[in-house]
């Protein structure tokens, strides 16, 4: 792989390297704060705030909240043999490293996909460096840019936009080994692994259609229409149309935000659980007698809404989430759910970009689209429609 060009998250964690190594910094030494970093670096934060992650990752330094970080010492790994794979024809090489480009960790559906990911390359021994873009498209431009030349492929949750980000393109374009993961770009033939989501929507749609539902809301609080929301949302639309069934804009619910003052909208999030938040009025109005949820702390916010304005649930209003909520808290591990073999995701996008490296250099270059089927886990927040609730 080129060196030609040294990432500056690279640059800062061997520049703090060596002067551990040369004890020019020893155990206990404070290291310079990440305004101060910028500055010596001219990088952004997140450029620092990642290679910091790393080196306090692989054990050279530790970090304490509030306070900064400091030295740790030298891995005993630096010097250990385990740090080479076997002899490969009387020569060794290094371990193969693997960049994740992954948007936030904010649930459960993430920390069991890179649980999958994480499992799938300790089996074949190989590192895992990760990287968060915050789902800013810019971000996920420079930490591309940054991990390309220093890893040996990359595994990337895109960050969703209306316009692709040309760094991914690019990467197409030099057949530089990447599996996408949750999300595709539409019309642009890639490796990418995910699940199927208008199967899920489908699923959700037909199992609360049975049980005698006929106002059925869709609910999402991406601030973005993503590729995964829009199939989701597909699979409803597609569901209710086999049925006969018209369809409701009014049950579908995008982008469901509101803030503190709500002409302002610099102004901080409200809860759902605010009583000016519009789902919290339309649950309260029992505008639909059943929600499908597209992640679980949606799934989590409606049957919390539920409670506070005195419905029962499953009695007055039926709930089914995306995604296992049950790590959340024990009173909600009741809830209906789709699940999306998460773990399942990580695992095979791992083996897939394996594949893909393998095969580097080889031609004609294939392009696999693996779409694991989501299954419905029906516990106790799914019954019989309420006749008597409001239409």
């Amino acid at each position: 792989m080129s060196q030609d060009r040294e990432p500056l998250y690279i640059k800062i964690q061997n520049h703090f390297k060596e002067l551990i190594t040369s004890r020019k910094l020893v155990e206990d030494d404070k290291i310079p704060t990440e305004k101060d970093l910028m500055e010596e670096f001219d990088v952004s934060r997140i450029t620092v705030v990642n290679a910091l992650a790393e080196l306090a990752k692989d054990g050279w330094i530790y970090r304490i909240p509030g306070r900064g970080s400091f030295v740790k010492g030298i891995p005993e790994t630096q010097m250990a043999p385990s740090l080479l794979n076997e002899p490969r024809g009387g020569q060794t090489r290094p371990r193969v490293k693997i960049g994740l480009v992954f948007p936030v960790l904010g649930d459960y559906f993430a920390i069991r996909l890179i649980a999958g990911i994480t499992d799938g390359l300790k089996a074949k021994g190989y590192q895992l460096v990760v990287m968060l873009t915050n789902n800013s498209k810019e971000t996920e431009k420079e930490v591309i840019r940054e991990m390309k030349n220093n890893v040996d492929g990359l595994i990337i949750f895109p960050v969703d936009a209306e316009v692709y980000n040309e760094e991914i393109i690019a990467l197409k374009m030099q057949n530089y080994p990447f599996v996408l993961i949750d999300r595709h770009l539409p019309g642009v033939e890639t490796n990418v692994v995910s699940s199927d989501g208008a199967h899920a929507s489908m699923l959700a749609v037909d199992h609360l259609w049975n049980l005698g539902h006929r106002n059925i809301a869709i609910c999402s609080d991406s601030a973005l229409m993503t590729v995964s929301v829009d199939e989701r949302i597909q699979g409803y639309n597609e569901a209710l149309k086999q049925k006969g069934a018209l369809i409701n804009p009014s049950l579908i619910l995008n982008d469901i935000h509101a803030n503190g003052i709500l002409d302002d909208p610099a102004s901080p999030p409200l809860p759902a659980t605010d009583p000016n938040h519009p789902l919290y009025r339309f649950v309260k109005n029992q505008m639909a007698t059943a929600y499908i949820a597209l992640n679980c702390s949606l799934g989590v916010q409606i049957l919390s809404i539920a409670k506070k304005v005195g419905l029962r649930v499953p009695e007055d209003i039926s709930i089914i989430s995306f995604d296992n909520p049950t790590p959340l808290l024990e009173e909600f591990s009741l809830l209906t759910y789709i699940d999306q073999s998460e773990y399942e995701i990580g695992t095979e996008a791992v083996r897939l970009l394996l594949q893909v490296i393998d095969n580097q250099g080889k031609l004609p270059i294939r392009f696999h689209k693996m779409i694991l089927k989501p299954s419905l886990v029906v516990r106790k927040t799914t019954a019989e429609a309420n006749v008597q609730a409001k239409a």
